[in-house]
C-alpha cells in the first residue's frame, strides 16, 4: 500500500471486480488507504456498521477522514468513488469538458451495462442453482456485444477515453473475469492487447496483489 502524509483513506473491500477499481485508483493516485474487509461470504455487507456507510449492502465504499474542507466523508458506489478520487487528486479525471465528458461517458457506460451484464453472465454461469438456458444466453450474448463495442473503440486508441482515466479503472476488474464469462478474447484483439497494456501498469499489479492477501485469510 501507499503511504504520504495524508491520514490513510478506509477502503471497505472484497476482491471483486468493484473492489479491484478503487484499490487501483488508489494505488495510481498515490493515497495511503487501509483495507477494511467486507467478507461478502459471511454476509459482513448486512452488517449495520457497513449499512450505514453503504446503505445498497455493496461494497466497496470509502470513508476519507481528509475530505471536502478538511471534514470526514463516506462514499459508496465504486463510479462515485472513481470521480470523488479523481477531483480530490486532479490525477485520471480531466478538468478540460470536453475530455471529463469522454471519461464520464465510458464510465457510465460501465457501471450501466459492462458491469451489471457481465456480472448476472458470472451468475447463471457460475453460480445459479439451476442452469437455466435462456438466461445464460441472454446474458452470454450482451457479453459478447458489450467486449464488440469495447473492441471496436479500442480499435484506434490505447485507452477507452484517450488517455488512461478513471474509465480504464473501471473497466479492467471486469474484463479481466473474460474466461468466467464464455467469451474467447482472441475474438476481440484490441480489448485483449488493452488488458495486457494495464496488467503491465505496477499499481494494477499492485492493486490486484490485494486479492492474493485477502483470499489467503
Amino acid at each position: 500500500m501507499t503511504t504520504g502524509t495524508q491520514a490513510p483513506i478506509q477502503l471497505f473491500y472484497f476482491p471483486t471486480p468493484n473492489g479491484h477499481k478503487i484499490t487501483i485508483a488508489l494505488e495510481e493516485m498515490q493515497l495511503p488507504y487501509e483495507i477494511q474487509l467486507v467478507d461478502i461470504r459471511k454476509g459482513d455487507q448486512f452488517k449495520p456498521a457497513f449499512l450505514d456507510i453503504s446503505p445498497n449492502n455493496r461494497m466497496p465504499a470509502i470513508i476519507d477522514p481528509n475530505g471536502p474542507d478538511d471534514q470526514p466523508i463516506s462514499i459508496f458506489e465504486s463510479g462515485a468513488i472513481l470521480q470523488y478520487l479523481g477531483r480530490k487528486t486532479g490525477l485520471f479525471y480531466p478538468q478540460d469538458e470536453r475530455q471529463r465528458i469522454e471519461v464520464e461517458q465510458w464510465l457510465m457506460w460501465q457501471m450501466g451495462g459492462f458491469g451489471p451484464m457481465l456480472g448476472q453472465n458470472h451468475h447463471f454461469n457460475r453460480f445459479a442453482p439451476e442452469k437455466i438456458p435462456y438466461a445464460i444466453n441472454r446474458y452470454v450474448d450482451e457479453t459478447k456485444r458489450l467486449y464488440g463495442v469495447l473492441n471496436q473503440r479500442l480499435a484506434d486508441r490505447d485507452y477507452v477515453a484517450g488517455e488512461y482515466s478513471i474509465a480504464d479503472m473501471a473497466m479492467i476488474g471486469w474484463a479481466l473475469s473474460w474466461e468466467w464469462q464464455d467469451i474467447s478474447i482472441a475474438e476481440y484483439p484490441h480489448v485483449n492487447d488493452w488488458i495486457e497494456r494495464l496488467k503491465a501498469r505496477p499499481a494494477v499489479q499492485r492493486a490486484l496483489a490485494q486479492k492474493d492477501k485477502i483470499m489467503d485469510l
